[in-house]
């Protein structure tokens, strides 16, 4: 809005404030380009001065390592250019329109492997939803299990028993922390008697029944719930099963204790078969766009992640502000919340926190078109499914539903099925120009990206409180094996004909393109961040400087390219909240990711483009071991698993300490600090980033410490290494 009234005949619902540091972002920008031109003229006169191969080759990669750099870092000032902050004014909208002219809103809950998603842990997330703030009559929650499970469908007919208590509660309480969990660890919720017996009963049910992995019959209170779990025979797996839908509760049938309507609650295992593509969590979120809108085909959809709860039940009351903004609406694909994380420890030590991502990069597109979709906490029309703002719907949905229609209705259950079918994509649009786009592993950014090439625009929505709160993965491998197929998944997209350079930047504005851009291309960074990391070490064990000596004028312009980079860094992290020590964590795991992660998705992306492929759709794991959650706590590093991501990690650690050693006894011997310094400077900065790996290779006995196994073929890779440079310094 500008700060100004975008309407005529209504209140204000929300207004934007362009950020002060705009105008100093872009004074800086335009001083550190002069400062890469000036490094790239610096580069190439060392490639054309160097008179061995060895030299030509260090100069060459040095060269392509800061090109990539200064590509990434080009990006970046996309998110700088016009950083907004928004705000919504909920009592203006409260007294402007009636609860009964708020549209419907259909919620999208995603899970696909109970032992890995622990179904109370979706249960939690499906309730917190269910308690909104909001019209209970006009709110549908749609559980997509793409695991098939009957254990998650028995979790779920007890959440719907219980939902019964918890609704009305949460309204006559008035309480904010809707996810019951979080509730009973509350001092108020700890004393709250009954609900929370009868909430400890019902989980005790649903993790028996998990432990036992199957449901025993008297378990089952009544026939319906018997008939249902029929569908369970002989030859159903959950790579090849029927169509499951179970319609749990529905609006004006069924309700609270207290004799108000409840929300629908509807369970979906869609169909598959061994001969279908599945098209991973983009082809569940498909399925559940089709089946709601047979059932209640609500305009507004939020889709959660399983872990993803409710934080604030004003949560789709700040999306209103937008949707019911006549000005604002007509364009508005999507209102995204920013993804806040319950239970990181003091300094993030994996950087889990992703601030860039989530928080700080968001406010930069905000104040272009929009920011991209992050998978979670997003609030959609659906029309933005259809095709673009200004063209005919490109696919309509067949939609025969009666909103008079009961959902368990013969006629709706029947269209139901029928879409949820694994042949009722062929030959559609579906994943190309309708719905969640097919083609990426990272299915959040491309339909978000491909939303927008279609000119339709988002909100960054970010309120004091939180409105979702997630889980985060507490050991090393998760939380690389996650980033691995991210990278993976933003490669798809970066190498396809709707790249960002070309067709991202023709159908949209140029800053748009580069923002996407630079998620899109986010794992080259690993050339740099390994090249950093291995070539100058590898150089100073051989006696070989890269970098202009400390008195040399050229110096001065590394440095500044050093701290003003990371200066610039710092001040974006500081601003939006982080602190000192969590930026540390942050940078340092860009490193690590850079030298596993972003590595091997590259590596493995290039196998997929010689037809080698190996990778897949891997759910993380959100199940927390006991002694990893101390350890995590007390900002330890988990490795434990013997890991090949570990591998590459654990091999420059060892090179930059060797070289570090042996380039300050070569100091103390020779003299040479000033021509030695940045290298020394170098290794030095990767040693302090890597004290969590030294400290696990060698000082620790828990189990979380590294594999002897990937020590010593680290080592080993480490001389490897290390000789290969040295016969080729003969060359």
């Amino acid at each position: 809005m500008g700060g100004t009234r975008e309407s005529q005949t209504l209140p204000p619902f929300h207004t934007l404030e362009v950020e002060p540091r705009a105008i100093l972002n872009r004074v800086h920008a335009v001083v550190y380009t002069c400062g890469i031109l000036l490094l790239f003229y610096h580069r190439s006169l060392n490639l054309l001065h160097s008179t061995t191969f060895y030299s030509f080759f260090l100069s060459l990669s040095m060269l392509l390592s800061d090109i990539i750099l200064a590509f990434m870092w080009s990006t970046t000032q996309a998110f700088r250019w016009r950083p907004v902050r928004r705000r919504e004014y909920l009592e203006n909208l409260a007294r402007t329109i009636e609860d009964r002219d708020f549209p419907a809103l259909d919620t999208f809950i995603c899970t696909a492997d109970p032992y890995k998603e622990p179904p109370m842990g979706v249960i939690n997330t499906a309730l917190s939803v269910m308690a909104f703030d909001y019209p209970t009559d006009k709110m549908s929650v749609y559980v997509s299990d793409d695991g098939g499970s009957e254990l998650t469908l028995y979790a779920f007919m007890e959440a719907a028993k219980f939902a019964k208590h918890w609704v009305p509660f949460c309204r006559e309480n008035k309480i904010e922390e809707r996810c019951p969990e979080v509730y009973f660890q509350t001092a108020d919720g700890a004393c709250s008697g009954s609900i929370k017996v009868m909430y400890e009963n019902m989980k005790n049910r649903v993790e028996r029944v998990l432990e036992r992995g199957n449901i025993s019959e008297d378990q089952i209170t009544c026939e319906e719930d018997r008939n249902a779990f029929k569908k369970w025979k002989t030859g159903f797996t959950r790579q090849d099963h029927r169509t499951v839908i179970q319609v749990l509760l529905e609006t004006g049938k069924d309700r609270d204790v207290k004799g108000y309507e409840l929300p629908n609650l509807v369970y979906l295992s869609r169909e598959k078969n061994k001969s279908s593509p599945h098209h991973f969590k983009a082809g569940a979120l498909n399925a559940l766009l089709r089946v709601s809108a047979e059932m209640s085909n609500a305009p507004v959809i939020l889709t959660l992640d399983c872990d993803t709860y409710s934080n604030d039940p004003q949560g789709p009351r700040r999306a209103m502000c937008y949707f019911m903004d006549p000005e604002k609406s007509p364009k508005l694909a999507f209102i995204q919340f920013p993804q806040y994380f319950q239970g990181i420890n003091k300094n993030d030590i994996y950087g889990c926190e992703h601030k860039r991502l989530y928080q700080i990069n968001p406010i930069g597109m905000d104040g272009l078109a929009g920011p991209t979709y992050v998978g979670t906490g997003c609030f959609f029309q659906r029309k933005a499914f259809r095709g673009p703002p200004s063209s005919p719907e490109l696919e309509v949905l067949d939609s025969k539903h009666m909103l008079a229609a009961s959902l368990q209705s013969e006629a709706v259950l029947s269209a139901a099925h029928h879409v949820a079918s694994c042949t009722y994509e062929n030959g559609t649009s579906w994943g190309s120009k309708v719905g969640f786009r097919y083609g990426s592993l990272s299915e959040d950014y491309n339909s978000g990206y491909r939303q927008h090439t279609d000119s339709w625009e988002s909100v960054f929505c970010n309120p004091e409180r939180p409105a979702f709160l997630g889980d985060i993965p507490i050991n090393l491998n998760d939380v690389l094996s996650q980033n691995k197929r991210w990278c993976i998944g933003l490669l798809e997209v970066a190498i396809s004909k709707y790249n960002p350079l070309s067709f991202g930047i023709s159908k949209m504005s140029f800053l748009m393109g580069m923002s996407y851009a630079h998620y899109a291309y986010g794992p080259t960074w690993a050339v740099p961040v390994t090249t950093y990391g291995l070539l100058p070490q590898l150089a100073l064990l051989n006696g070989i400087t890269l970098f202009p000596k400390v008195s040399d004028p050229w110096f001065y312009l590394y440095m500044y390219l050093f701290v003003g980079g990371y200066g610039q860094d710092l001040i974006d992290f500081l601003i939006a909240g982080g602190t000192i020590g969590r930026w540390w964590s942050d940078q340092r795991m860009w490193m690590i990711r850079g030298v596993s992660s972003y590595l091997f998705a590259l590596i493995q992306f290039t196998f997929k483009l010689i037809g080698i492929s190996a990778f897949g759709f891997n759910v993380t794991s959100k199940v927390i071991d006991d002694e990893q959650n101390k350890r995590y706590k007390q900002g330890i590093f988990e490795f434990g698993v013997t890991s090949p991501l570990f591998v590459p990690l654990a091999t420059v650690s060892i090179i930059n300490l060797i070289s570090f050693i042996v380039g300050v006894s070569r100091v103390l011997q020779q003299g040479k600090v000033e021509e030695m310094f940045v290298q020394l400077f170098i290794s030095g900065f990767v040693m302090a980033n890597c004290w969590p790996i030294y400290e696990a290779m060698v000082l620790r006995s828990d189990r979380g410490r590294i594999p002897m196994k990937i020590t010593v073929i680290s080592a080993f890779l480490s001389w490897v290494l290390y000789f290969v440079a040295s016969i080729t310094l003969k060359i």
